[in-house]
Protein backbone atom coordinates (compact mmCIF):
# COMPACT_ATOMS: atom_id res chain seq x y z
CA UNK A 1 0.00 0.00 0.00
CA UNK A 2 1.74 3.14 -1.10
CA UNK A 3 1.65 6.36 1.16
CA UNK A 4 -1.73 8.79 0.15
CA UNK A 5 -1.85 11.00 2.68
CA UNK A 6 -4.60 9.95 5.06
CA UNK A 7 -5.54 9.93 8.43
CA UNK A 8 -6.64 7.15 9.86
CA UNK A 9 -8.26 7.32 13.44
CA UNK A 10 -8.40 4.29 16.36
CA UNK A 11 -10.47 4.61 18.92
CA UNK A 12 -9.79 1.40 21.85
CA UNK A 13 -9.38 1.92 25.37
CA UNK A 14 -6.92 -1.40 25.23
CA UNK A 15 -3.92 0.43 25.42
CA UNK A 16 -2.05 -2.88 23.47
CA UNK A 17 -4.41 -3.44 21.43
CA UNK A 18 -4.51 0.42 19.93
CA UNK A 19 -0.72 0.42 19.96
CA UNK A 20 -1.05 -2.41 17.48
CA UNK A 21 -3.32 -1.38 15.21
CA UNK A 22 -1.74 2.34 15.27
CA UNK A 23 1.53 0.43 14.34
CA UNK A 24 -0.09 -1.89 11.70
CA UNK A 25 -1.35 1.42 9.98
CA UNK A 26 1.96 3.26 9.93
CA UNK A 27 3.60 0.29 8.34
CA UNK A 28 1.26 1.02 5.48
CA UNK A 29 2.18 4.06 4.48
CA UNK A 30 -0.92 6.06 6.46
CA UNK A 31 -1.04 8.60 8.96
CA UNK A 32 -2.40 7.42 12.58
CA UNK A 33 -4.18 9.12 15.93
CA UNK A 34 -5.62 7.65 18.94
CA UNK A 35 -7.46 7.59 21.29
CA UNK A 36 -9.00 5.99 24.24
CA UNK A 37 -12.34 6.57 24.87
CA UNK A 38 -15.38 7.99 22.47
CA UNK A 39 -15.36 11.53 24.87
CA UNK A 40 -11.79 12.15 23.89
CA UNK A 41 -12.45 11.72 20.44
CA UNK A 42 -15.02 13.83 20.29
CA UNK A 43 -13.10 16.26 21.62
CA UNK A 44 -10.04 16.53 19.45
CA UNK A 45 -10.15 18.37 16.53
CA UNK A 46 -10.28 16.61 13.00
CA UNK A 47 -8.62 17.99 10.32
CA UNK A 48 -10.00 17.70 6.57
CA UNK A 49 -8.46 15.22 4.40
CA UNK A 50 -9.02 11.74 3.75
CA UNK A 51 -9.39 9.69 6.52
CA UNK A 52 -11.58 6.92 8.15
CA UNK A 53 -12.13 5.61 12.32
CA UNK A 54 -11.28 2.20 12.89
CA UNK A 55 -13.66 2.03 16.52
CA UNK A 56 -14.11 -0.50 19.36
CA UNK A 57 -17.88 -1.06 20.08
CA UNK A 58 -17.20 -1.80 23.80
CA UNK A 59 -15.93 1.27 25.32
CA UNK A 60 -16.58 3.09 28.85
CA UNK A 61 -19.19 6.07 28.58
CA UNK A 62 -19.72 7.06 24.97
CA UNK A 63 -19.31 3.65 23.56
CA UNK A 64 -19.13 2.88 19.57
CA UNK A 65 -22.66 2.91 18.52
CA UNK A 66 -22.97 6.09 20.64
CA UNK A 67 -20.21 7.40 19.11
CA UNK A 68 -21.77 6.40 15.09
CA UNK A 69 -24.87 8.35 16.03
CA UNK A 70 -23.30 11.50 17.44
CA UNK A 71 -20.91 11.33 14.31
CA UNK A 72 -24.12 11.04 12.06
CA UNK A 73 -26.23 13.43 14.16
CA UNK A 74 -23.43 16.11 13.55
CA UNK A 75 -23.31 15.92 9.84
CA UNK A 76 -20.51 13.95 9.62
CA UNK A 77 -19.18 11.80 6.86
CA UNK A 78 -16.21 9.99 8.57
CA UNK A 79 -16.48 6.25 7.39
CA UNK A 80 -16.11 3.52 10.56
CA UNK A 81 -14.67 0.50 10.66
CA UNK A 82 -16.03 -1.28 13.88
CA UNK A 83 -13.86 -3.82 15.99
CA UNK A 84 -15.79 -6.45 17.66
CA UNK A 85 -16.06 -9.36 19.80
CA UNK A 86 -17.93 -12.42 18.27
CA UNK A 87 -20.51 -11.68 20.94
CA UNK A 88 -21.85 -7.93 19.52
CA UNK A 89 -21.78 -9.26 15.62
CA UNK A 90 -25.59 -8.78 15.51
CA UNK A 91 -24.76 -5.44 16.90
CA UNK A 92 -22.51 -4.70 14.69
CA UNK A 93 -24.44 -5.90 11.68
CA UNK A 94 -27.07 -3.35 12.89
CA UNK A 95 -24.59 -0.20 13.25
CA UNK A 96 -23.14 -1.29 9.43
CA UNK A 97 -26.91 -0.86 8.25
CA UNK A 98 -26.93 2.18 9.66
CA UNK A 99 -24.32 3.73 7.44
CA UNK A 100 -20.90 1.71 8.98
CA UNK A 101 -18.51 0.93 6.23
CA UNK A 102 -17.28 -2.22 7.78
CA UNK A 103 -16.92 -4.54 11.04
CA UNK A 104 -14.31 -7.09 11.87
CA UNK A 105 -14.12 -9.27 14.36
CA UNK A 106 -11.09 -9.42 17.13
CA UNK A 107 -8.08 -10.58 16.79
CA UNK A 108 -8.55 -9.19 13.49
CA UNK A 109 -6.10 -9.92 10.72
CA UNK A 110 -3.51 -7.89 9.94
CA UNK A 111 -4.64 -7.67 5.44
CA UNK A 112 -8.22 -7.28 6.47
CA UNK A 113 -8.13 -4.24 8.52
CA UNK A 114 -5.37 -2.81 5.76
CA UNK A 115 -8.05 -3.98 3.48
CA UNK A 116 -11.03 -2.23 5.12
CA UNK A 117 -9.12 0.74 6.10
CA UNK A 118 -8.47 1.26 1.82
CA UNK A 119 -12.04 0.82 1.14
CA UNK A 120 -12.89 3.16 3.54
CA UNK A 121 -10.86 6.28 2.54
CA UNK A 122 -11.78 5.43 -0.73
CA UNK A 123 -15.56 5.51 -0.01
CA UNK A 124 -14.48 8.88 1.83
CA UNK A 125 -12.51 10.55 -1.16
CA UNK A 126 -15.58 10.22 -3.57
CA UNK A 127 -18.56 11.39 -0.77
CA UNK A 128 -15.88 14.20 0.15
CA UNK A 129 -15.58 15.53 -3.47
CA UNK A 130 -18.48 14.75 -5.10
CA UNK A 131 -19.29 18.41 -6.52
CA UNK A 132 -22.81 19.31 -5.43
CA UNK A 133 -25.66 19.00 -7.25
CA UNK A 134 -26.51 23.17 -7.45
CA UNK A 135 -22.87 23.67 -8.35
CA UNK A 136 -22.25 21.55 -11.31
CA UNK A 137 -18.47 20.37 -11.04
CA UNK A 138 -17.27 22.94 -9.52
CA UNK A 139 -14.98 21.56 -6.74
CA UNK A 140 -13.22 22.91 -3.69
CA UNK A 141 -13.54 24.47 -0.19
CA UNK A 142 -10.74 26.72 0.01
CA UNK A 143 -11.94 30.53 1.16
CA UNK A 144 -11.12 32.16 -2.67
CA UNK A 145 -13.56 29.92 -4.24
CA UNK A 146 -16.28 30.16 -1.61
CA UNK A 147 -16.50 33.53 -1.88
CA UNK A 148 -16.60 33.54 -6.25
CA UNK A 149 -19.59 30.35 -5.20
CA UNK A 150 -21.63 33.19 -2.88
CA UNK A 151 -21.65 35.08 -5.36
CA UNK A 152 -22.85 33.15 -7.66
CA UNK A 153 -25.89 32.35 -5.20
CA UNK A 154 -26.56 35.97 -4.37
CA UNK A 155 -26.64 36.96 -8.27
CA UNK A 156 -27.95 34.09 -10.02
CA UNK A 157 -31.73 34.25 -9.16
CA UNK A 158 -31.63 38.08 -10.56
CA UNK A 159 -31.81 38.79 -14.24
CA UNK A 160 -28.88 40.90 -13.88
CA UNK A 161 -25.70 40.84 -16.41
CA UNK A 162 -23.07 39.25 -15.26
CA UNK A 163 -19.10 39.93 -15.82
CA UNK A 164 -16.82 36.67 -15.01
CA UNK A 165 -13.41 37.44 -15.03
CA UNK A 166 -9.98 35.41 -14.63
CA UNK A 167 -7.05 33.54 -15.85
CA UNK A 168 -7.39 30.81 -19.03
CA UNK A 169 -8.43 27.80 -17.53
CA UNK A 170 -9.84 29.24 -14.03
CA UNK A 171 -13.36 27.77 -14.95
CA UNK A 172 -15.44 30.48 -15.96
CA UNK A 173 -17.41 28.38 -18.14
CA UNK A 174 -18.37 26.06 -14.79
CA UNK A 175 -19.37 29.42 -13.10
CA UNK A 176 -21.23 30.63 -15.59
CA UNK A 177 -23.54 27.23 -15.60
CA UNK A 178 -24.09 27.13 -12.29
CA UNK A 179 -25.39 31.13 -12.57
CA UNK A 180 -27.85 29.72 -15.41
CA UNK A 181 -28.31 26.18 -13.08
CA UNK A 182 -29.25 28.50 -9.98
CA UNK A 183 -31.69 30.85 -11.94
CA UNK A 184 -35.49 30.78 -12.67
CA UNK A 185 -34.11 30.35 -15.83
CA UNK A 186 -32.82 26.66 -15.64
CA UNK A 187 -35.61 24.84 -17.42
CA UNK A 188 -34.65 26.93 -20.48
CA UNK A 189 -31.80 27.22 -22.86
CA UNK A 190 -28.00 28.17 -21.82
CA UNK A 191 -26.45 28.82 -25.40
CA UNK A 192 -22.65 29.45 -25.39
CA UNK A 193 -20.86 31.93 -27.65
CA UNK A 194 -16.73 31.84 -27.80
CA UNK A 195 -16.18 35.22 -29.33
CA UNK A 196 -12.76 34.73 -29.91
CA UNK A 197 -13.05 30.86 -32.12
CA UNK A 198 -15.77 32.77 -34.69
CA UNK A 199 -14.06 35.43 -37.24
CA UNK A 200 -15.12 38.54 -37.14
CA UNK A 201 -16.49 38.28 -40.76
CA UNK A 202 -19.44 35.36 -38.75
CA UNK A 203 -19.64 36.96 -35.37
CA UNK A 204 -22.52 38.99 -36.26
CA UNK A 205 -24.26 36.49 -38.50
CA UNK A 206 -23.55 33.99 -35.54
CA UNK A 207 -25.20 36.38 -32.81
CA UNK A 208 -28.29 38.55 -34.59
CA UNK A 209 -28.59 35.82 -37.32
CA UNK A 210 -29.22 37.09 -41.14
CA UNK A 211 -31.93 36.90 -43.90
CA UNK A 212 -31.72 34.98 -47.49
CA UNK A 213 -29.99 36.98 -49.48
CA UNK A 214 -28.22 39.42 -47.06
CA UNK A 215 -24.66 38.72 -48.21
CA UNK A 216 -23.04 35.94 -50.87
CA UNK A 217 -23.38 32.35 -49.94
CA UNK A 218 -26.28 33.22 -47.15
CA UNK A 219 -28.55 30.67 -49.67
CA UNK A 220 -31.10 30.46 -46.63
CA UNK A 221 -32.53 32.14 -42.89
CA UNK A 222 -30.26 31.76 -40.12
CA UNK A 223 -31.39 31.99 -36.43
CA UNK A 224 -28.83 33.97 -34.51
CA UNK A 225 -27.94 32.89 -31.01
CA UNK A 226 -29.68 35.33 -29.01
CA UNK A 227 -33.02 34.49 -30.54
CA UNK A 228 -32.11 30.71 -29.78
CA UNK A 229 -31.01 32.12 -25.76
CA UNK A 230 -34.40 33.49 -25.86
CA UNK A 231 -36.07 33.01 -22.60
CA UNK A 232 -32.86 31.34 -21.35
CA UNK A 233 -28.82 32.50 -20.66
CA UNK A 234 -26.72 33.53 -23.15
CA UNK A 235 -22.73 32.96 -22.52
CA UNK A 236 -20.48 35.16 -24.14
CA UNK A 237 -17.13 33.57 -24.04
CA UNK A 238 -13.98 35.59 -24.03
CA UNK A 239 -15.91 38.86 -24.78
CA UNK A 240 -12.97 41.19 -25.37
CA UNK A 241 -11.79 39.86 -28.35
CA UNK A 242 -15.11 40.96 -29.75
CA UNK A 243 -14.81 43.40 -32.71
CA UNK A 244 -15.26 47.17 -32.39
CA UNK A 245 -17.73 47.78 -34.81
CA UNK A 246 -19.87 45.16 -33.57
CA UNK A 247 -20.03 46.48 -29.99
CA UNK A 248 -22.80 49.20 -30.94
CA UNK A 249 -25.20 46.50 -32.24
CA UNK A 250 -24.31 44.01 -29.25
CA UNK A 251 -24.85 47.10 -26.71
CA UNK A 252 -27.93 47.76 -28.19
CA UNK A 253 -29.33 44.21 -27.83
CA UNK A 254 -28.21 43.96 -24.15
CA UNK A 255 -29.76 47.59 -23.00
CA UNK A 256 -33.41 47.41 -25.27
CA UNK A 257 -33.62 43.76 -25.60
CA UNK A 258 -34.07 43.59 -28.99
CA UNK A 259 -32.26 43.50 -32.86
CA UNK A 260 -32.35 43.30 -36.64
CA UNK A 261 -30.93 39.80 -38.15
CA UNK A 262 -28.09 40.93 -40.90
CA UNK A 263 -29.83 42.27 -43.98
CA UNK A 264 -33.10 42.80 -42.78
CA UNK A 265 -35.15 45.24 -41.30
CA UNK A 266 -37.44 43.71 -38.97
CA UNK A 267 -36.60 44.62 -35.16
CA UNK A 268 -36.75 41.47 -32.71
CA UNK A 269 -37.46 41.16 -28.97
CA UNK A 270 -35.47 38.95 -27.03
CA UNK A 271 -35.39 37.86 -23.22
CA UNK A 272 -32.23 37.05 -22.59
CA UNK A 273 -29.89 36.96 -19.22
CA UNK A 274 -26.31 37.83 -20.52
CA UNK A 275 -23.65 35.93 -19.21
CA UNK A 276 -19.90 37.04 -20.13
CA UNK A 277 -16.09 35.89 -19.58
CA UNK A 278 -12.89 37.19 -20.42
CA UNK A 279 -9.00 36.74 -19.39
CA UNK A 280 -8.48 40.07 -20.74
CA UNK A 281 -8.52 43.29 -18.55
CA UNK A 282 -11.24 45.02 -19.85
CA UNK A 283 -10.75 48.27 -18.41
CA UNK A 284 -7.21 48.42 -19.64
CA UNK A 285 -9.01 48.36 -22.95
CA UNK A 286 -11.04 50.75 -22.32
CA UNK A 287 -8.68 53.07 -21.36
CA UNK A 288 -6.85 51.83 -24.58
CA UNK A 289 -9.66 52.32 -26.73
CA UNK A 290 -10.01 49.21 -27.75
CA UNK A 291 -12.82 48.58 -26.11
CA UNK A 292 -16.30 50.69 -25.62
CA UNK A 293 -16.68 52.19 -22.55
CA UNK A 294 -20.55 51.94 -22.60
CA UNK A 295 -20.45 48.57 -23.66
CA UNK A 296 -17.86 47.96 -20.42
CA UNK A 297 -20.28 49.56 -18.11
CA UNK A 298 -23.15 47.81 -19.39
CA UNK A 299 -21.67 44.32 -18.89
CA UNK A 300 -20.05 45.25 -15.46
CA UNK A 301 -23.32 45.06 -13.63
CA UNK A 302 -21.92 42.04 -11.57
CA UNK A 303 -18.46 41.21 -11.90
CA UNK A 304 -17.32 38.02 -10.37
CA UNK A 305 -13.51 37.08 -10.05
CA UNK A 306 -12.13 33.45 -10.21
CA UNK A 307 -9.48 33.00 -8.70
CA UNK A 308 -6.10 31.42 -9.85
CA UNK A 309 -5.11 27.94 -9.12
CA UNK A 310 -2.10 29.30 -7.25
CA UNK A 311 -4.26 31.11 -4.84
CA UNK A 312 -6.60 28.36 -3.99
CA UNK A 313 -3.85 26.07 -3.30
CA UNK A 314 -5.61 24.07 -0.59
CA UNK A 315 -8.02 22.87 -2.64
CA UNK A 316 -5.58 21.12 -5.60
CA UNK A 317 -5.73 17.95 -3.29
CA UNK A 318 -9.04 17.82 -3.85
CA UNK A 319 -9.23 18.31 -7.49
CA UNK A 320 -6.07 15.92 -8.03
CA UNK A 321 -8.83 13.22 -7.02
CA UNK A 322 -11.59 14.29 -8.59
CA UNK A 323 -9.88 14.30 -12.30
CA UNK A 324 -7.98 11.17 -10.68
CA UNK A 325 -11.42 8.83 -10.55
CA UNK A 326 -12.68 10.39 -13.31
CA UNK A 327 -10.33 9.47 -15.69
CA UNK A 328 -9.67 6.30 -13.84
CA UNK A 329 -13.02 5.32 -14.84
CA UNK A 330 -13.09 6.23 -17.65
CA UNK A 331 -10.05 4.78 -18.85
CA UNK A 332 -10.58 1.67 -16.57
CA UNK A 333 -7.73 1.85 -14.37
CA UNK A 334 -7.45 0.60 -10.84
CA UNK A 335 -5.97 3.74 -8.95
CA UNK A 336 -6.32 3.80 -5.39
CA UNK A 337 -3.50 5.72 -4.10
CA UNK A 338 -1.92 8.82 -4.61
CA UNK A 339 1.35 9.80 -2.95
CA UNK A 340 1.69 12.48 -0.64
CA UNK A 341 5.07 13.49 -2.44
CA UNK A 342 2.80 14.14 -5.71
CA UNK A 343 0.53 15.59 -3.54
CA UNK A 344 3.16 18.67 -1.90
CA UNK A 345 5.27 18.88 -5.56
CA UNK A 346 1.42 19.54 -7.60
CA UNK A 347 0.84 22.12 -4.25
CA UNK A 348 3.85 23.92 -4.94
CA UNK A 349 3.92 24.20 -8.61
CA UNK A 350 2.91 27.74 -9.93
CA UNK A 351 -0.13 26.36 -12.37
CA UNK A 352 0.00 28.77 -15.39
CA UNK A 353 -2.58 27.08 -17.15
CA UNK A 354 -4.63 26.91 -13.81
CA UNK A 355 -7.48 23.95 -13.56
CA UNK A 356 -7.42 23.14 -17.14
CA UNK A 357 -3.71 22.25 -16.95
CA UNK A 358 -3.79 20.21 -13.83
CA UNK A 359 -6.76 18.66 -14.99
CA UNK A 360 -4.54 17.72 -18.69
CA UNK A 361 -2.01 16.31 -16.33
CA UNK A 362 -3.79 14.00 -14.08
CA UNK A 363 -5.32 12.53 -17.41
CA UNK A 364 -1.53 12.26 -18.98
CA UNK A 365 -1.00 10.21 -15.97
CA UNK A 366 -3.70 8.40 -15.49
CA UNK A 367 -3.00 7.08 -19.05
CA UNK A 368 0.52 6.28 -17.98
CA UNK A 369 -0.03 4.13 -14.67
CA UNK A 370 -0.83 0.31 -15.23
CA UNK A 371 -1.13 0.10 -11.60
CA UNK A 372 -2.80 0.91 -8.61
CA UNK A 373 -0.51 3.87 -8.26
CA UNK A 374 -1.01 7.34 -9.58
CA UNK A 375 2.52 7.75 -11.62
CA UNK A 376 2.76 11.68 -12.05
CA UNK A 377 5.88 12.80 -14.29
CA UNK A 378 7.48 15.03 -11.53
CA UNK A 379 10.39 16.59 -13.04
CA UNK A 380 8.83 19.12 -14.43
CA UNK A 381 7.33 20.23 -11.23
CA UNK A 382 10.05 19.69 -9.22
CA UNK A 383 12.08 22.10 -11.44
CA UNK A 384 9.35 24.89 -11.24
CA UNK A 385 9.16 26.26 -7.85
CA UNK A 386 5.82 28.01 -7.22
CA UNK A 387 6.53 32.53 -7.65
CA UNK A 388 4.18 32.89 -4.85
CA UNK A 389 3.90 30.66 -1.85
CA UNK A 390 1.09 30.95 0.35
CA UNK A 391 1.74 32.72 3.35
CA UNK A 392 5.59 31.91 3.09
CA UNK A 393 8.10 33.16 5.13
CA UNK A 394 9.93 36.57 4.54
CA UNK A 395 13.52 36.83 4.88
CA UNK A 396 14.44 39.87 6.68
CA UNK A 397 11.15 39.75 8.58
CA UNK A 398 11.58 40.01 12.40
CA UNK A 399 11.30 36.54 14.34
CA UNK A 400 8.24 37.55 16.08
CA UNK A 401 6.37 38.21 12.86
CA UNK A 402 7.62 34.61 11.22
CA UNK A 403 6.61 33.44 14.41
CA UNK A 404 3.35 34.54 14.16
CA UNK A 405 3.09 33.44 10.40
CA UNK A 406 3.75 30.14 11.19
CA UNK A 407 1.36 29.71 14.08
CA UNK A 408 -1.34 31.27 11.69
CA UNK A 409 -0.87 28.73 9.32
CA UNK A 410 -0.55 25.96 11.88
CA UNK A 411 -4.10 27.07 12.98
CA UNK A 412 -5.46 26.85 9.90
CA UNK A 413 -3.96 23.36 8.68
CA UNK A 414 -5.56 22.59 12.12
CA UNK A 415 -1.82 21.53 13.82
CA UNK A 416 -0.67 19.52 10.74
CA UNK A 417 2.37 20.28 9.89
CA UNK A 418 3.44 17.46 6.45
CA UNK A 419 0.93 16.32 4.32
CA UNK A 420 -0.88 17.94 1.24
CA UNK A 421 -2.99 20.16 3.27
CA UNK A 422 -0.39 20.50 6.16
CA UNK A 423 1.09 24.14 6.97
CA UNK A 424 4.57 23.49 5.23
CA UNK A 425 3.26 22.62 2.08
CA UNK A 426 1.23 25.78 2.57
CA UNK A 427 4.11 27.79 3.33
CA UNK A 428 5.69 26.37 0.09
CA UNK A 429 8.38 24.82 2.68
CA UNK A 430 9.80 21.65 3.30
CA UNK A 431 9.10 20.04 6.27
CA UNK A 432 12.60 19.58 7.25
CA UNK A 433 12.60 23.44 6.68
CA UNK A 434 9.63 24.56 8.57
CA UNK A 435 10.39 22.11 11.31
CA UNK A 436 13.90 23.29 11.72
CA UNK A 437 12.19 27.00 12.03
CA UNK A 438 9.55 26.12 14.31
CA UNK A 439 12.48 24.60 16.74
CA UNK A 440 14.29 27.50 16.58
CA UNK A 441 10.97 29.93 17.47
CA UNK A 442 10.03 27.35 20.12
CA UNK A 443 6.90 26.04 18.30
CA UNK A 444 7.92 22.06 17.94
CA UNK A 445 6.60 21.29 21.10
CA UNK A 446 3.05 22.52 20.13
CA UNK A 447 2.63 20.70 17.32
CA UNK A 448 3.67 17.14 15.43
Amino acid sequence: MSDTGALVYVVDDDPSARVGVARLIRSAGLMTKTFGSGEEFLAAQRPKIPSCLVLDINLPGVNGLDLQQELEQSGSQLPIVFLTGHGDIPTAVHAVRAGAANFLTKPVDDEDLLNAITQSIAYYLEDDIRPTETMGNIVGESRALQRVLKDVQVVAPTDSTVLIQGETGTGKELVAHAIHDLSSRSKRSFVQVNCASIPATLLESELFGHEKGAFTGAFAQKIGRFEVAHEGTLFLDEIGEIPLELQPKLLRALQEHELERLGGNRTIHVNVRIVAATNRNLKEMVDEGKFRSDLYYRLNVFPVTVPALRERREDIPLLIRFFTQKYARKLNRAIEHIPSTTHEALIRYDWPGNIRELQNVIERSVILSNGPELIVNMTEFCSKPARVAVHSPVSGVSEDAERARILETLKEARGLVSGPNGAAARLGLKRTTLQSRMRKLNISRLYH
